[in-house]
């Protein structure tokens, strides 16, 4: 049990306020040296980190955590450099605060503008993943913002070294209790910090499907929540065989354990054949096993497949698990989906543009992978540099949320002496 109080938890919040208001004065090129300096201590450190981790990675198998948790709770060398060109993509993206989203001149000359400003203070509460610390640290400096990140005891280790880290590699260029690291400790602490109002002004949980709730029954602070992603892939009727293929070993197999790998298939019945058993088989011989429905069931079974109960379709499983099952046609697709989505990422294989624009049109949610895989829901991928989550509460954002997602507008009016009359 960690000796870390609320008093604790207090000051910190203060030391974060406080910074959040000197930030404001700083300039772009502050913030951008602040970010390559955490990027050459990254690189420069990674030894240590490596070491750090494994720690936790030894008690995670203690614990008898499931490969795909460990999966998400490990780095190697080959993620920190992932996670430093994250870092230099963000360093040299352009400017978010004080850019100009809309102006226009009065008839009177009054010119009206809307400027991009920091929110203040943002609350990150995260599970398992210490690359989190990194990125979601790199987009409070960029955006101006202060920040206080506290991750889960799974990752104790990565995620102390990493906070000394991000600190001593910026507090040449900003205050460095503009970044917070709150050691991990019981969830009494988490509930003290969701109530803290006036020292934050967002908080972002990022982590399961508990967590989460449990934060937005008790926070007294806006929360933006990173929800389960409970994905699906529909496969068309004249979907090219080929290419559902690979989008679906893509978006199941390659990393199981995130939010954007699919979590259910569904697959039109005229593929019922030959076409669908060779799909089944490559999934299961890519180590996915796989919950399927009646009328599938019926054409095997096959070695890894189970029957589907009610639970399954509402089950994100973050392993290699995957729920399928066949439609009769894309308004099925549609309304399971609707039924048992998370508006976290939805994707088809289609040829039929028809079809494409009424799965656009009738389904909500955060991205749609339009003959791609689910796995580009990423905001690395989708250009952000990195995410600080991915907000499936379209409130103030919506998907991937980057460094702009950060900021808010005030309007700002320049005059040469204008009265209102």
């Amino acid at each position: 049990m960690s000796d870390f109080t609320r008093d604790d938890l207090l000051e910190k919040a203060r030391a974060a306020h406080d910074s959040a208001v000197r930030l404001r004065r700083y300039q772009e090129k502050d913030r951008r040296n602040a970010i390559l300096a955490i990027k050459d201590a990254l690189i420069a450190s990674r030894a240590d980190i490596l070491k750090a981790n494994e720690k936790d990675i030894v008690a995670a198998r203690r614990h008898d955590l499931s490969e795909a948790m460990i999966d998400r709770l490990t780095l190697t060398e080959s993620r920190l450099r992932s996670l430093a060109d994250a870092l230099q993509t963000i360093a040299e993206s352009q400017p978010v605060l004080g850019r100009i989203d809309e102006q226009h001149t009065r008839a009177d000359g009054l010119i009206v503008q809307k400027k991009r400003i920091p929110l203040g203070v943002i609350g990150v509460i995260f599970e398992s993943r210490p690359n989190v610390l990194i990125d979601c640290t790199a987009l409070a400096i960029k955006s101006g913002n202060a920040i206080l990140l506290k991750g889960g005891s799974d990752a104790a280790h990565s995620n102390a070294i990493l906070g000394q880290l991000v600190q001593g590699a910026m507090a040449p260029f900003i205050p460095r209790e503009s970044v917070q690291v709150i050691p991990s400790g019981d969830r009494q602490l988490t509930m003290e910090m969701v109530k803290l109002v006036g020292l934050i002004d967002l908080i972002i949980p990022r982590g399961g499907e508990g967590l989460i709730r449990m934060i937005q029954e008790h926070a007294r602070i806006p929360v933006i929540a990173h929800a389960k992603g409970l994905c699906h892939l529909y496969i068309h009727a004249d979907a090219p065989l080929d290419k559902a293929r690979a989008i679906a070993l893509n978006a199941k197999v390659q990393r199981p354990s995130v939010c954007n790998a699919i979590e259910t298939m569904l697959v039109h019945e005229q593929h019922a054949g030959a076409y669908l058993s060779d799909l089944l088989r490559a999934l299961t011989e890519a180590g996915v096993r796989l919950r399927v429905d009646e009328k599938i069931w019926q054409l095997g079974p096959e070695s890894g497949w189970e029957k589907a109960v009610a639970e399954d379709w509402d089950t994100e499983y973050l392993d290699k698990i995957l729920s399928v099952r066949l439609v009769a046609s894309e308004d099925e697709a549609i309304d399971h989906i609707l039924q048992h989505g998370s508006h976290h990422t939805e994707a088809i294989v289609c040829q039929d543009q028809g079809v494409i624009q009424k799965f656009e049109d009738a389904l909500d949610s955060s991205c749609l992978a339009i003959n791609a895989s689910t796995r580009f829901n990423d905001g690395g991928e989708l250009g952000l540099g990195a995410e600080i989550g991915i907000s499936t509460t379209k409130l103030h954002a919506y998907g991937p949320m980057g460094a702009r997602e950060l900021t808010t507008t005030r309007f700002v009016v320049q005059g040469t002496g204008h009265c209102r009359s």
